[in-house]
């Protein structure tokens, strides 16, 4: 299993919700380790979030249909 960068959210809590909707969509994705702070609260810098490699597209597709535009 060779997890890849797939996307930067502008922080924490988006992060989050973007991990879950891939996740419950089927696809295994978590936010890199290191972006996050859970000890001092949430984060408010950007978060990578990384996915398989073979599920890069799939999470791609997902979630521009949910945001309803193009990721950069």
């Amino acid at each position: 299993m060779t997890w890849v960068y797939f996307t930067t959210a502008p922080d924490q809590i988006v992060a989050e919700m973007w991990r879950d909707l891939l996740r419950d969509e089927g696809v295994p994705a978590n936010i890199r380790a290191g972006d996050t702070t859970s000890f001092l609260g949430v984060n408010t810098y950007p978060c990578r979030i990384v996915v398989q490699e073979q599920d890069v597209e799939r999470a791609k597709e997902l979630l521009e249909e949910r945001l309803g535009r193009k990721l950069d």
